[in-house]
């Protein structure tokens, strides 16, 4: 007589799924080249506990999470579960910003490249510095971009790429929105552009 698994209950499923995150967090920390004392400089959590997070030691907890996912650069869901598998499709989902601004996650993989299409309202210039390498390609409307003390301008079809350790910031290049897609790399991978572009103005 075949004897038949039994069927996982809702508490053995939460069990494996708080089981599988200690790993996940370890791998996207791995991937992006961070030690845990920088992820924990980063962070605010304490060396121990982000050690014991990632050894499964340490149960996962919302205010554990948010700042990783945070940090990391990706959702949420993204450290609880893994990627669908399968399915090719991209279930986009926006997430407004301010008003008026919108983001939309075009990929899914944490520790990679990530893509983003972005709608940006009209905002005060505020320069920021990170790890990182970013490309920017404008849909619709123009795009401001400062960097350091240089300033440029860019329109639909035109892209501009920086590394993200200079001072930088960009937004609407007037009063109204500013549509683009936004590339960003955690280890300086520098977009590949096979096609001539126009000269940034």
């Amino acid at each position: 007589m075949t004897t038949m698994d039994p069927t996982p209950t809702p508490d053995t499923e939460l069990a494996e799924t708080l089981a599988a995150i200690g790993p996940r967090l370890r791998a996207l920390r791995r991937d992006r080249g961070l030690t845990l004392e920088a992820l924990a400089d980063e962070t605010g959590i304490s060396l121990s506990t982000l050690s014991r997070l990632e050894s499964g030691k340490r149960r996962p907890t919302l205010d554990l999470l948010i700042p990783l996912a945070r940090t990391h650069r990706v959702a949420l869901d993204q450290l609880v579960a893994p990627p669908a598998t399968g399915d090719p499709r991209v279930h986009l989902r926006p997430h407004l910003r301010k008003p008026g601004s919108v983001l939309v996650p075009l990929t899914q993989y944490p520790g990679r490249v990530q893509v983003f299409k972005q709608v940006l309202a009209p905002r005060e210039p505020k320069l920021v510095t990170h790890v990182g390498h970013e490309w920017l390609y404008v849909l619709a409307g123009e795009l401001r971009v400062l960097l350091g003390e240089r300033e440029f301008t860019l329109r639909p079809g035109e892209a501009a790429e920086f590394d993200t350790s200079e001072p930088h910031w960009f937004g609407p290049a007037g009063t109204n929105a500013v549509e683009i897609l936004h590339l960003f790399g955690p280890h300086g991978d520098q977009a590949v552009v096979r096609v001539a572009s126009a000269e940034v103005s």
